[in-house]
């Protein structure tokens, strides 16, 4: 039954919960708020919908770059990097972004007679993203619950997972992650070193080490490609 909408960046996370739930989606939404990486990875959110016959549309939030303070707006050279529970990795953070996009999704989903609203944060997320964390997934679905007339809901199933986890979902539903983005420099290739690469290469190598090859079918899911960085 389609009863959802997806928020789809064209990242690692979403595109695997795209795949994962597509028989439920009914509409995916990506965000232009003007990042560094926009430009790349929305392309790869629509790219994805289309292949999977899901509507897509891209919605601007230029308020965003304009107001909001935050590395992830300001250019390559302004992003840190390390790992994701660094302190400067806070530098990255964009205020109540997903409170806003939720929002705007969740009046979309009311719009459209859907009662439900799909969100890829996970595990990973929660050391320096407070709008990733249990509580306030928890609290957003209360309020659109509350603010709707047909109760819309959000759905986060990757919440207290992590990206090795949604790794090994992606090799199940047999997504070639080079279709992917996820670097916060938005550069020609991935950097490799910034928070989201970081976190991301791990895990895509230890499923590609884990993986037998098989020449009779090389779009078997047990196959998995990662980017180059």
């Amino acid at each position: 039954m389609k009863d959802s909408i997806i928020i789809v960046s064209g990242g690692m996370d979403s595109i695997t919960l795209l795949y994962d739930f597509k028989d439920r989606i009914a509409l995916g939404i990506s965000f232009d708020y003007g990042s560094n990486h926009n430009a790349k990875e929305i392309p790869f959110a629509e790219m994805h919908c289309q292949r999977l016959r899901i509507p897509h549309i891209t919605i601007p939030l230029d308020f965003i770059h304009k107001y909001f303070k935050s590395s992830l707006l300001e250019g390559a050279e302004a992003i840190p990097e390390g790992h994701y529970e660094n302190e400067n990795m806070k530098s990255t953070v964009v205020p109540f972004r997903n409170g806003i996009m939720l929002s705007i999704a969740a009046e979309i989903a009311e719009s459209w007679g859907l009662d439900n609203v799909f969100i890829a944060n996970h595990g990973g997320d929660h050391a320096i993203y407070p709008d990733c964390r249990p509580e306030f997934i928890s609290a957003m679905c209360e309020a659109t619950k509350a603010g709707s007339y047909n109760n819309v809901m959000i759905s986060a199933p990757y919440t207290n997972i992590t990206k090795a986890d949604i790794a090994r979902k992606g090799k199940e539903l047999g997504i070639d992650y080079t279709e992917t983005w996820s670097c916060y420099k938005g550069g020609e290739k991935h950097c490799g070193k910034c928070g989201t690469c970081v976190e991301r290469r791990r895990p895509l190598k230890t499923q590609e080490s884990q993986t037998i090859p098989n020449t009779k079918n090389r779009g078997n899911s047990s196959q998995i490609r990662i980017s180059e960085y």
